[in-house]
């Protein structure tokens, strides 16, 4: 069972290459449809915290317990990007924006869970660890793009973001081989909301702001739409749990 589980985490490592389609994009192209990817990135963090994780810590820990977790993961990234990053935000010369570095840890951990959950159920079932190997592709697709564009906005080369996009997501192995052997349930339960804090951190005071920059009125309507997108994506994924 675990040659399953490391098989379907290195193909879903590998969706984290679809930023590769952008690659050939010429810059003026790539720039007038970056804002739109990153409030699909937006719709997909807020709406994956929201109908996922959420939802999900509420059914194994007490409702108390997860709300305070999710705190606490906010927090730890508030803290990150405000002190440990300060200089990134008062440095004029800084090429790449604290908010990258933030979506690099929050979807490394995130694909690490998503390893650990895919292991865990390959050991009830070869069937279940099939199908959950489907909705986490599933519900990757979106969230790739959007971490890709995330990267890019932040001053990453599309080689860079790409690189580390799909280093981020290499975590999925790891924790698929852990999760095999060591990790419990009990622990990723408690994982679980914390990561949720990190993506409402990340989504709501990062990323949505970022929008707000846009000057043209069409295209925040239009980013307005396709953070609602992202939102729809992550609810229709509930379907398919």
């Amino acid at each position: 069972m675990l040659s399953y589980a490391i098989i379907s985490t290195v193909i879903v490592s590998i969706i984290s290459l679809v930023g590769i389609l952008f690659i050939s994009m010429n810059q003026k192209r790539l720039n007038s449809i970056i804002i739109l990817l990153i409030a699909l990135a937006a719709g997909t963090l807020i709406g994956d915290s929201f109908f996922h994780l959420i939802p999900e810590a509420l059914e194994n820990i007490e409702s108390i317990i997860t709300f305070l977790l999710v705190i606490l993961g906010f927090a730890v990234f508030f803290f990150i990007e405000n002190f440990l990053f300060w200089h990134h935000h008062h440095d004029p010369d800084c090429e790449i924006h604290s908010f990258s570095y933030l979506n690099l840890i929050g979807d490394g951990i995130h694909n690490f869970v998503d390893g650990v959950l895919i292991a865990l159920s390959y050991l009830i079932s070869p069937i279940i660890g099939f199908t959950t190997t489907i909705a986490v592709i599933a519900h990757e697709i979106p969230q790739e793009i959007g971490d890709y564009a995330v990267l890019i906005h932040g001053g990453f080369t599309r080689s860079k973001a790409l690189f580390y996009n799909f280093l981020s997501a290499l975590t999925a192995i790891l924790g698929a081989v852990l999760g095999y052997f060591l990790i419990s349930e009990s622990f990723i339960n408690y994982l679980v909301p914390i990561m949720a804090g990190m993506f409402l951190y990340i989504g709501a005071t990062d990323l949505v702001p970022e929008l707000g920059r846009e000057k043209s009125k069409f295209k925040a309507y239009l980013s307005f739409v396709f953070f609602l997108i992202g939102i729809a994506l992550m609810y229709s994924l509930l379907f398919l749990e």
